[in-house]
């Protein structure tokens, strides 16, 4: 099987320039292609780790990817999928985010004597003469065509600054510079990029005469298409600081039963044939397809090792409710006390299991809490300092563990 049959039987192509010249590039020829991260946090999360996926799958195949660290584009920000302006960041943080994501693909992607490619477009971007850059490359693009694009009208709305209305060329201009520094044919990025990857298409074949093609593969969403990644601290984020292997392995052990089958096509790189194998499983036989799916990513992330220690802390769990010292922990200090006791509303916000007091609230209500094996049913309920020591573990719903001890 070729890698672009491989693409399109796991489901991750969505949209085309030109599929037969796509798939001609990369079934017969080597090319040079790229995807573009925008440094606006200080580590990936598991919609770049979806990208990182399609550059290995590229690069294993012959194909030499090339990351654009966005520490031009970064300056502006992308408003695609935003209802608001992206909080502004300096040079700086932007150059350490940057950093820390050539240090984090690294771990998925070859980068080794050519094999994949850095560059930051800020080098090019930062130092341009803003009359000339709209003399030599805003002439080509008409406002009207990109008021249709729908990054931009999806943000009319709710107001789209001129600064964030400079992207979508900002981008465009990358992949020409890329094409002409680099012999880039190919722009991949997220089904959402399609209008900006169109874009830098046009600009190209303006400017050059020639022809390049863009590919963007499918977004990972839910059923009811949200994006799929987010867990109640926020992103689920690459880094073990900020995303422990415990808590990363138990979001894919959690997802729905309707997408199990769907990550692991996109996400894994196990053979496809074994994954068409377990549509058809269902009840226990599911269960095993999510721990499969858990162990195989967080391996990749974190490490077998990691992976092996959650997966033996999550049966724990979930088989006796035991204690384990991989489980997500939160440690309280004295100063959270008053007078030597937390109310149980606090400790639940504490710990980050909650985000304000009246879920924690509902949350009680509902006696979805349960607290070294006994469900908590008063709200207001006060525990005392000497109740923590040598910890305790708190079960949020079905499937959420967490201890708290004190400092």
């Amino acid at each position: 099987m070729t890698v672009f049959e491989e693409l399109k039987r796991r489901g991750l192509i969505a949209q085309m320039t030109n599929e037969e010249k796509i798939k001609q590039i990369l079934e017969h020829e080597k090319c040079r292609f790229y995807i573009g991260f925008d440094a606006t946090a200080d580590s990936l999360h598991v919609g770049h780790f979806l990208q990182l996926i399609v550059m290995k799958r590229l690069q294993q195949a012959g194909h030499i990817p090339i990351a654009l660290l966005g520490t031009g584009t970064t300056m502006v920000g992308d408003p695609t999928g935003r209802t608001d302006m992206r909080q502004m960041i300096n040079k700086d943080e932007i150059k350490r985010n940057a950093q820390r994501f050539k240090e984090q693909m690294s771990r998925f992607v070859d980068f080794s004597d050519g094999r994949a490619i850095f560059v930051e477009n800020g080098d090019w971007l930062l130092n341009l003469n803003y009359i000339e850059f709209l003399r030599k490359v805003g002439k080509y693009f008409s406002v009207n065509k990109m008021l249709t694009a729908e990054c931009i009208k999806s943000r009319m709305e709710h107001g789209l600054s001129f600064l964030e209305f400079n992207y979508m060329i900002m981008q465009s201009y990358d992949f020409l510079r890329l094409y002409q520094d680099l012999n880039c044919k190919i722009e991949i990025g997220g089904d959402d990029q399609w209008s900006n990857i169109l874009g830098g298409i046009d600009l190209v074949r303006r400017v050059e005469r020639q022809e390049v093609y863009g590919l963007t593969f499918t977004l990972l969403t839910t059923k009811e298409g949200k994006k799929m990644g987010k867990t109640q601290k926020g992103a689920l984020w690459l880094d073990e600081k900020k995303c422990s292997p415990y808590e990363f392995f138990q979001y894919w052990r959690n997802v729905d039963d309707a997408e199990v089958i769907k990550c692991l096509k996109m996400l894994t790189f196990i053979p496809i044939e074994e994954i068409e194998s377990m549509e058809k499983w269902e009840g226990s036989k599911l269960n095993q397809a999510k721990e499969i799916l858990a162990f195989e990513l967080t391996k990749m992330v974190h490490g077998e090792l990691a992976a092996k220690d959650a997966l033996k802390t999550s049966k724990s769990l979930f088989s006796s409710g035991t204690d384990d010292e991989n489980m997500p922990t939160t440690v309280l200090l004295q100063d959270d006390f008053d007078n030597g006791q937390i109310g149980v509303l606090k400790l639940l916000v504490s710990c980050k299991l909650c985000k304000s007091n009246g879920e924690a609230r509902r949350l009680v209500d509902q006696g979805g809490i349960m607290i070294n094996g006994e469900r908590i049913v008063d709200p207001k309920l006060l525990l005392r300092e000497s109740e923590f020591e040598g910890g305790l573990t708190i079960k949020k719903g079905k499937k959420v563990f967490h201890r708290v001890k004190l400092n």
